[in-house]
């Protein structure tokens, strides 16, 4: 089963990233207000971007990454400049 990276916006514009085996599944579990706290009570929340990246451990490695990126990186992102590409490049499983 492969893992996938996402962002969520909500109504007030935030993106919210976190990883998942199944995006559709966890988006619902967002909406009816499970799990992340930071979504919790959010309106309108909405599939921004998602990606297989394989591997639970490259998921989290990455998902830290992109948690790291300024909004108007994240943005870069989610309008799909190659730059999802350029993070993923540069980790594998053995990068600490």
């Amino acid at each position: 089963m492969g893992w996938f990276l996402y962002l969520i916006r909500t109504d007030d514009n935030t993106l919210y990233t976190g990883i998942t085996t199944d995006v559709q599944r966890r988006l619902g579990e967002h909406q009816a207000g499970k799990g992340a706290k930071a979504l919790r009570g959010k309106e309108g929340l909405a599939l921004a971007f998602f990606a297989e990246v394989g591997e639970r451990g490259l998921a989290l490695k990455l998902e830290y990454r992109i948690k790291q990126l300024t909004k108007r990186q994240k943005e870069r992102l989610v309008a799909g400049d190659g730059s999802f590409e350029a993070l993923l490049s540069g980790l594998t499983l053995k990068d600490d």
